[in-house]
């Protein structure tokens, strides 16, 4: 743990990125129902964050859940600006010519009201000419009706191809089930304390307030759509089946700025996830982030997303999701060849390794899903195949593991600086695995007329 702490002290980046472009937030940052009624998100149990991180908690949890308690209004670049740290995920605003587009209306009417509020005290009282869900889960529309108060009426709101099917299904027909193991997972009732509920990893809390939906007006069918949305172009990727089985990335050329929904995170992400819900193809998400790179990295100067804090500047933006796209490859490609050697699930979940490359990266750390978790084979169904409550989510290995003389031992190997552990290199087949080398195109300006090619 010394190694770790060390660590982040001489490491500030995500720290400098996180503060970058803050406006305004709310003291104390208290959510109500009313005036008077029932906290629905609230902020100030967190304060002990401020303190020295004792030993009841993992390094890498205390200093995600550190950057996580950060709050307010943020400018991403010229007419972007995001509303971070009001519920477990991101509000976006974009400004256009009339009004303003919002990216996924948080969790909770509630939250996405105050967020709302906070904007329009410091950028004027614009009305909402648009509305995008990034995916199908609950924190990216749940709020809809706290910026939608009167309903949709003419206001156009955009959603993946196949949204509304999904998160019928996913909310609706195992909710119960969901709602119950989601407690479990995120800890929702234990006391927000060092020895308690630290954060969620992708966020600080989520909130408890009213959760609505209002049907999308305007499906994204196909990758290279171009959409105008009050005076401002916006160009779609299609990403269906990796974060949520209904997904999209997408660019605004005007701003150079790269919207990665929840398909790159400051973490590494849950492919299945104790909640329940279908199991994530790593294969198919790092595709589909190499194909984001490939379509946008060389024209963008900014990335941003549904959850955590953007990255600024063209080559980390391609490093940050170069590294990303190899880290959910690595995990489908070692699970594959581990399992062609003869290992069990619960084996290949207990002996799984990252490469230096990737350990050592602070956005790859196992703070929301972890290895043990995200490389276990499992098949795909409404609950991903695990009915486990929480004292029977380990398993048990059947058999000692087999020696594997293809990697150094663990006493050669480099302390790792996030965990304490010791990363071992394994061998990867996968051509898309390049962590070590992210490609680094220069920077490049649009053609003329529409933004991409047709081919």
């Amino acid at each position: 743990m010394a190694s770790s702490d060390s660590r982040q002290d001489s490491d500030r980046q995500d720290f400098e990125d996180a503060e970058h472009g803050f406006i305004a937030t709310l003291d104390p940052l208290t959510i109500k129902t009313a005036d008077d009624g029932p906290v629905v998100f609230d902020s100030a149990p967190f304060a002990y964050l401020d303190g020295e991180r004792p030993d009841t908690v993992n390094p890498s949890l205390w200093r995600q859940a550190q950057l996580c308690r950060k709050n307010g209004l943020y400018q991403v670049t010229e007419g972007i600006y995001q509303v971070r740290g009001f519920d477990i995920s991101n509000m976006t605003i974009v400004e256009g010519n009339t009004g303003m587009i919002v990216i996924d209306p948080l969790i909770s009417a509630e939250c996405a009201a105050a967020g709302l509020a906070l904007y329009r005290e410091h950028r004027g009282d614009r009305p909402v000419t648009g509305v995008i869900y990034t995916h199908s889960h609950v924190d990216h529309f749940g709020g809809v009706n706290g910026v939608l108060p009167d309903g949709a009426g003419e206001v156009e709101i955009y959603a993946p191809e196949g949204f509304l099917e999904h998160a019928v299904s996913e909310n609706v027909y195992a909710g119960t089930a969901m709602n119950r193991r989601a407690s479990y997972m995120y800890g929702a009732n234990l006391d927000r304390s060092p020895a308690g509920q630290v954060c969620t990893g992708l966020g600080i809390a989520t909130s408890s307030g009213t959760v609505g939906l209002i049907a999308p007006t305007v499906d994204i069918t196909r990758t290279r759509q171009e959409e105008v949305i009050d005076g401002v172009t916006i160009v779609f990727q299609l990403t269906p089946g990796t974060e949520a089985p209904a997904e999209m990335n997408f660019y605004f050329p005007a701003q150079r700025a790269l919207c990665m929904a929840e398909n790159a995170t400051h973490n590494l992400h849950n492919l299945l996830t104790l909640r329940g819900a279908l199991v994530r193809d790593a294969r198919v998400w790092s595709r589909y982030l190499n194909e984001a790179i490939e379509l946008f990295g060389a024209y963008t100067d900014v990335e941003f997303a549904s959850h955590h804090w953007p990255t600024w500047g063209n080559k980390n933006v391609i490093r940050f999701l170069s590294q990303q796209r190899d880290l959910y490859a690595y995990l489908h490609d070692q699970t594959l060849r581990m399992l062609n050697n003869g290992a069990t699930g619960i084996e290949i979940a207990e002996d799984f390794q990252l490469p230096p490359v990737l350990e050592s990266a602070w956005h790859a750390a196992a703070i929301t899903g972890r290895c043990r978790t995200t490389s276990r084979p499992s098949t795909s169904g409404t609950l991903a195949g695990s009915t486990e409550t929480p004292p029977r989510c380990g398993g048990t290995r059947r058999r000692p593991p087999p020696p594997d003389t293809s990697r150094p031992s663990a006493a050669s190997a480099p302390p790792s600086p996030r965990h304490g552990s010791s990363p071992t290199a394994v061998i990867c087949a996968s051509p898309l695995n390049s962590a070590a080398t992210p490609c680094s195109p220069t920077r490049a300006t649009s053609a003329p007329g529409t933004f991409l090619p047709a081919s």
